[in-house]
C-alpha cells in the first residue's frame, strides 16, 4: 500500500487509511505511514466498520470520481473484504449507477489457488461459469492495472507513466 499512499499525495490526490485496532494479535499503533498525517486516519475496532468505509470510499458520486478497488495479496482480512465488496458488485450495490473497477493484483500468482477453487465452484454448479470473472479484473503486473484503469475510465495514454517509467514491484 506504501506505492498507492506515495502516488496519490504525489497526485495531490485525498488519501487516507482505514486500520484495525488488533491485527494478527498486534496492535497497530505503529503500523502507519510516516509521512500521512496521523488525521488522515480512522482506526475501527472491527472488520465490519472498515468494510463500510471501504465501500464508502469506493462508490462514485459523480462522474468525475475516479475510484477503484485494487486487492493486493494479503491474508484472511484482506480475502474477508474482497468477497464482500464482490457481494457488493454482484448485487449491484456497488457499482450500479456509475460502474467502478475492481482489479486483483496477482503478483507471483499469489491468488491463482483461490481462481482455481472459484473455477471449481462453477464446475460444482455452486457459481455459475464466468460469473465472478465478469466482476473483476486479474492483473499480474502494475503496468496492466494502470493500462486496464486507463481503458476503463477513458484516459488518454499519455496521462500515465510510460511503462519504462514504472516500477514493477511483486510481492516477495
Amino acid at each position: 500500500m506504501d506505492a498507492v499512499t506515495k502516488g496519490a499525495l504525489e497526485a495531490e490526490k485525498p488519501i487516507g487509511g482505514i486500520k484495525i485496532e488488533k491485527e494478527a494479535g498486534e496492535w497497530t499503533a505503529s503500523k502507519v505511514h510516516p509521512y500521512l498525517p496521523p488525521q488522515n486516519y480512522h482506526t475501527c475496532r472491527f472488520f465490519s466498520a472498515r468494510k463500510h468505509g471501504l465501500v464508502d470510499a469506493v462508490v462514485r458520486n459523480n462522474v468525475s470520481d475516479k475510484t477503484a478497488v485494487i486487492a493486493l495479496p494479503g491474508g484472511i482480512g484482506t480475502l474477508d473484504e474482497m468477497f464482500e465488496i464482490l457481494a457488493l458488485v454482484q448485487l449491484k450495490r456497488i457499482g450500479s449507477v456509475l460502474p467502478v473497477p475492481f482489479i486483483v493484483m496477482n503478483y507471483d500468482s499469489f491468488y491463482s489457488k483461490l481462481f482455481e477453487f472459484i473455477e471449481s465452484c462453477e464446475d460444482l454448479g455452486t457459481v455459475y461459469k464466468g460469473e465472478v470473472s465478469a466482476l473483476w479484473k486479474v492483473c499480474n503486473r502494475n503496468s496492466e492495472a494502470l493500462t486496464y484503469l486507463a481503458e476503463f475510465y477513458e484516459l488518454p495514454y499519455g496521462s500515465t507513466k510510460s511503462e519504462s517509467e514504472l516500477r514493477e514491484t511483486t510481492c516477495g
